[in-house]
């Protein structure tokens, strides 16, 4: 049998790029803080929460410094990813696992999946899966990347299998057994933005590099704009287009 490590669709060396990165990048910073929001607002009476593919332990250790008092645990198929995750956040309980291997039942409060499933082929086995382990009352918090239409190199080399469309996931998420408390797209005021870079894509040979390495000004302007746009969607508004979808379900 193969090792996780031998699958792994990026070198050794760019978990330690990744995990660099995500604490300086604009996206990376503004995805956390609006899980970190949607969790004070919408599920301050976890015990536990489980993070499904926690990657290189970013997102997780956010929140563990918004809930110092949740008990956390996290999954990552790529060992590679969990050696960086144990290193942020060795309070948290990290295994090694395949979500379409799952086989817990009624263990979690809380479980969420960030930019993950688009990976997977077999998405709504994962879901399934995320349904039965979750206590009857549960939440379930979901980022993926929208609008088929953005398809680019970019989701190539990130090894996305797709982009999901609101409907799209929805049903899915509903066919699994969950009632949806709430959806919204973000990223919206720079969709403009993200439908013109691309575009550019398709005249120019792709550099993986440019998604990460940007300049500092431009990195604290895009940061300022989402800015905004949360403070938005804190008074309510539910934005119908944007890069990614945010999901909140819960099981009944």
């Amino acid at each position: 049998m193969k090792s996780a490590i031998s699958q792994t669709p990026y070198p050794d060396a760019a978990f330690a790029y990744f995990a660099k990165a995500e604490a300086e990048h604009w996206w990376f910073r503004c995805r956390n803080q609006l899980i970190i929001l949607i969790l004070k607002s919408r599920a301050s009476n976890l015990r536990d929460f489980l993070e499904v593919g926690c990657g290189t332990g970013y997102v997780i250790s956010g929140i563990a410094r918004a809930f110092p008092l949740l008990k956390l645990e996290a999954t990552e198929y790529f060992e590679n990813g969990l050696v960086f995750a144990r290193q942020r956040l060795p309070s948290c309980s990290f295994r090694q696992l395949d979500a379409k291997a799952m086989v817990e039942a009624e263990a979690y409060d809380g479980i969420g999946s960030f930019d993950v499933i688009e990976h997977i082929d077999a998405d709504q086995v994962v879901l399934d899966n995320l349904f039965r382990a979750l206590r009857p009352g549960g939440l379930l918090l979901l980022t993926v990347p929208q609008h088929p239409w953005l398809w680019s190199a970019t989701d190539v080399y990130a090894h996305h299998i797709r982009r999901y469309t609101r409907m799209d996931l929805c049903q899915k998420v509903k066919t699994a057994g969950f009632q949806i408390e709430y959806c919204s797209s973000f990223v919206c005021l720079l969709l403009p933005v993200m439908a013109l870079q691309r575009i550019l894509l398709r005249t120019r040979q792709f550099d993986p590099d440019s998604e990460f390495k940007i300049n500092p000004l431009l990195n604290k302007f895009l940061y300022l704009v989402m800015q905004l746009e949360f403070a938005l969607m804190m008074f309510g508004l539910r934005f119908p287009a944007g890069g990614s979808l945010l999901l909140v379900a819960r099981k009944p």
